[in-house]
């Protein structure tokens, strides 16, 4: 039997309290607080259930055995964990004294709907024109940066994003945790490490980062930049490695570029403030904001074009595509009428001319 079948076997017996909500398709997400008291997110809405443990010592057997997949394990000294489950569900575990509460687990699940770029036009979260105008910025090797809050879909876009890559093109992702699901057969995955007991064998998104530059990428998919690895994937962007893309926590596309500013400023490169921020303008092409909204929909909200600083050493954005509301309360994305900033590019023009697509993003 393979590995991954035996612990799909064992799994149901230490999680056979939320078992039911594990195979429930509407429930998203499962919200494990203490061992008596556990949430639910179905159809986009928050719910406590009756469901428990019997104690919180079947609680931290349940938790040990979920990361037994990924060979993690988590202790006084190592309280805070990601992992994931076979199917690529995410699982975050917080240990007390941490968690006030007791042992707390979350559980994002795994979708089972295949999601592709029709498939989030027929869901309204984005529209034809805004779907090619991203497939002819992730053909013209456009670094794009997709900004969000927490469970806004990131993740999934990316996914959605990558299905424009090229078949023949060489993709390398780096994660703290395996959940990008690439469409592409050439896709070399790798994964971070926490340090072990004595606090040796740490592999950090930066070391990952480093050694992906030597395995002869087209493209760089950064699942999360979250830390000062984001020096090191502007530099890469702006030396070569184009077609980059990445996610990071942001509500705008001003806030994002900051975001990653700030992020940057962590590594321990010390770079003049100017410096840095000519190399975030020069690397990141476009940013696309999703959002979640208060019904439970997902959907993108911004589509922005990074320019050049201004005089003050400020960022710019143009923005192609906002969210917008009409007269009925009926929001949906709007293309703005500008003329992209890339549309004389000899490389935009050949993808666009030969296609036909999106050439009213590009023609303004």
């Amino acid at each position: 039997m393979a590995r991954s079948n035996i612990f799909e076997a064992t799994v149901e017996h230490f999680l056979a309290p939320i078992m039911p909500f594990m195979k429930d398709e509407a429930v998203s997400e499962i919200m494990i607080n203490s061992a008596s008291e556990i949430y639910i997110e179905r159809d986009g809405g928050l719910v406590k259930t009756d469901a428990t443990f019997e104690d919180e010592a079947a609680l931290r057997a349940a938790v040990n055995n979920v990361l037994q997949y990924t060979g993690k394990r988590v202790n006084d000294n190592n309280p805070l964990i990601d992992s994931r489950l076979p199917d690529g569900s995410r699982v975050h575990v917080v240990l007390p004294p941490l968690s006030r509460t007791g042992t707390c687990m979350t559980i994002r699940k795994f979708s089972k709907i295949a999601f592709d770029s029709k498939r989030l036009v027929e869901l309204g979260s984005w529209t034809p024109q805004a779907m090619d105008y991203l497939r002819v910025c992730v053909l013209a090797e456009k670094n794009i940066l997709v900004a969000g809050g927490t469970s806004s879909g990131k993740t999934c876009l990316l996914n959605v994003l990558s299905e424009f890559i090229p078949h023949q093109q060489r993709i390398v992702t780096i994660e703290d945790s395996a959940e990008l699901e690439l469409q592409q057969s050439h896709l070399i995955s790798l994964e971070g490490r926490p340090a072990d007991r004595w606090g040796k064998g740490e592999v950090t998104i930066a070391d990952l980062f480093r050694s992906s530059l030597r395995l002869r990428p087209d493209r760089i998919v950064i699942g999360e930049v979250r830390g000062g690895e984001a020096l090191d994937m502007i530099q890469a962007m702006t030396s070569g490695h184009a077609g980059s893309m990445s996610t990071l926590h942001a509500n705008t596309a001003i806030d994002a570029l900051n975001r990653l500013e700030t992020l940057a400023m962590m590594s321990h490169v010390e770079l003049p403030l100017h410096a840095l921020r000519s190399q975030i303008a020069s690397a990141i092409d476009v940013v696309v904001q999703v959002t979640r909204f208060s019904d439970g929909r997902r959907g993108l909200t911004e589509i922005a074009e990074v320019l050049p600083l201004d005089n003050d050493g400020h960022y710019q954005v143009q923005m192609m595509f906002q969210y917008a509301v009409d007269e009925k309360a009926s929001g949906s994305l709007k293309p703005c009428g500008k003329k992209s900033s890339f549309a004389n590019e000899p490389k935009i023009k050949a993808i666009y001319n030969d296609a036909g697509e999106a050439k009213s993003c590009f023609d303004g």
